[in-house]
C-alpha cells in the first residue's frame, strides 16, 4: 500500500516533477474566475478541459462566458443553446454537402453545448430541457457515425426500463480485454467523460458509460431520480458490459466522477465482480456535508437566500425527486451515506484528490476508513490538476490514473 500527501514544494502524485516555482509564486491558474458562482466557474473549467478532445472550442467557450449575466439560469441557457443551434446548422450544411469531416467535428461540439445548456438550469418542467437534451443526443449520434470514432449507442435494461449509455470500443484491445464502467457525477453525463474513456481505449480497455438515476438522459428522458442504494444500478450495468463481445469478464474496473465516486464506493461494497475501483474524489458521507450546509439557508426568508442557493435547492430537488424546499432536501440526502458500507469495499481501490477539491478532506477520510488494498492520489499545484476531479487538467489525470490502471486491470 503506498500513499501520495500533499506536502508543500514536494512532486505530485506517483513523483510528478514540478514546473517552475508553482509553489513559491503563491498564486495559480487556479485564482483565474470566469464567472462568480462556483457552479459555473467550474463549468467553465471543465468545459475548456474537454478541448483537446475536439468536444469545445477556446473562443466558443470564452464568448458565451463574456455574455452570461451570472447567476441566471436563463442567460445560461440561452446563451449554450444559441450557440449548440449555430453549429448543428453548420454540421448539418456541411453534411447535406458532403463535407464530413466539417460536419463530424461540428456535431460534437454542437452537443457538448446542448449538454451544458441543461447542466445549469433546474426548470424541469421548461420544454428546452427536453428539447436540448434530444438534441444532444441527436449531434451525438451523427458525430460517432460520421467520424468513426469506436462507440456505440447502448440501451441497458434496468427495472423494466433502460438506462442510455455508449459503449466504446478499444481498437488496439486484445480478444479478451478488461473494462472499465464509469459513473459521471451530479452535473455532468456520462459523455462528458471523455478523458477517461478515450484514455481507456487508447490503452486496450474496453469502456461503457452510461447516465444512471438522477443523471443526463436518465433522469430528462426517463423521469428516473437519484436513488442511494447504487448497487442496484451497477448491476444491471455489470451484467450488460461482461457479456459484450471482447469483455474479460473477470477484469471489470468500476470509475466514479464527482459524485459518481461516492455512488461508486457504494456499488463496489456490494458488487464483488468489480476488480478495481477508482473514486474521484470521494466521499463517506455525502449527504451529510450537503445537508449542513443547506440547515444554515433553513430558517432564512427565500428572499434573503441568494439566487444560485435557490437555483441548487431546486435542482436538488428535482434530481431527488422530492418537493422544492429545504427540509424535502434534506431529508432526502440523509441516506447518502456511506459510513455502514465502506469497510465492505474488498476490491483494490484509488482515492483521487486535489489540493484545491471542493470539499478539502473528505477524500482522506474515506480513504483512512478503506480496509481493502487501496492508495492515495494527491494532485497539488505542481500538477497544475488540484481542482475539483482534476477539472481544467484532464491530461494529467489521464496519464496518472491509467498509469496506475494498467497495471492492476
Amino acid at each position: 500500500m503506498t500513499t501520495h500527501e500533499a506536502e508543500p514544494r514536494r512532486p505530485g502524485p506517483q513523483g510528478a516533477t514540478a514546473f517552475g516555482d508553482a509553489q513559491g509564486a503563491g498564486r495559480h491558474w487556479t485564482a483565474i474566475r470566469f464567472a462568480d458562482g462556483i457552479m459555473t466557474d467550474a463549468l467553465a473549467k471543465h468545459l475548456l478541459g474537454l478541448q483537446q478532445y475536439g468536444m469545445t472550442d477556446l473562443g466558443e467557450v470564452l464568448e458565451v462566458y463574456a455574455q452570461l449575466e451570472d447567476g441566471t439560469e436563463e442567460s445560461w441557457v440561452t446563451g449554450w443553446a444559441g450557440l449548440a443551434a449555430r453549429l448543428q446548422r453548420r454540421a448539418e450544411q456541411a453534411e447535406s454537402a458532403g463535407k464530413l469531416v466539417t460536419a463530424s467535428t461540428a456535431y460534437l461540439r454542437a452537443s457538448t453545448y446542448w449538454r451544458a445548456s441543461v447542466m445549469y438550469f433546474s426548470d424541469a418542467e421548461d420544454p428546452r430541457m427536453a428539447d436540448n437534451s434530444h438534441a444532444t443526443a441527436v449531434c451525438y449520434e451523427r458525430y460517432l457515425a460520421l467520424s468513426g470514432y469506436p462507440g456505440k449507442y447502448v440501451e441497458i435494461p434496468y427495472e423494466g426500463g433502460v438506462l442510455p449509455g455508449h459503449f466504446y470500443t478499444s481498437p488496439v484491445a486484445e480478444q479478451d480485454a478488461p473494462v472499465l464502467i464509469i459513473t459521471p457525477g451530479r452535473d455532468t453525463w456520462a459523455e462528458d467523460t471523455r478523458w477517461i474513456y478515450d484514455g481507456a481505449i487508447r490503452r486496450g480497455i474496453h469502456a461503457l458509460v452510461y447516465d444512471g438515476p438522477g443523471q443526463g438522459l436518465a433522469l430528462r428522458q426517463g423521469k428516473l431520480p437519484f436513488r442511494p442504494d447504487w448497487e442496484n444500478v451497477i448491476t444491471p450495468v455489470i451484467d450488460f458490459a461482461v457479456a459484450q463481445p471482447g469483455v474479460d469478464p473477470s477484469r471489470v474496473g468500476l470509475f466514479g466522477v464527482s459524485f459518481g465516486g461516492f455512488l461508486t464506493i457504494r456499488a463496489a461494497a456490494f458488487e464483488k465482480r468489480a476488480k478495481v475501483c477508482v473514486t474521484d474524489p470521494g466521499t463517506v458521507n455525502w449527504g451529510g456535508s450537503i445537508s449542513g450546509r443547506l440547515r444554515m439557508l433553513a430558517g432564512l426568508p427565500a428572499d434573503r437566500i441568494p439566487l444560485q442557493m435557490r437555483n441548487l435547492i431546486k435542482d436538488y430537488a428535482w434530481k431527488h425527486g422530492v418537493p422544492n424546499t429545504i427540509t424535502d432536501v434534506i431529508e432526502a440526502l440523509a441516506p447518502y451515506d456511506n459510513t455502514e458500507f465502506i469497510s465492505q469495499v474488498s476490491c483494490e481501490t484509488l482515492v483521487m484528490d486535489g489540493t484545491e477539491e471542493m470539499t478539502p478532506g473528505e477524500a482522506r477520510k474515506l480513504y483512512d476508513a478503506l480496509t481493502c488494498p487501496k492508495e492515495y492520489m494527491v494532485f497539488d499545484p505542481t500538477t497544475t490538476a488540484q481542482t475539483h476531479s482534476q477539472m481544467g487538467s484532464y491530461a494529467t489525470a489521464t496519464e496518472f490514473l491509467f498509469d496506475w490502471l494498467d497495471e492492476r486491470l
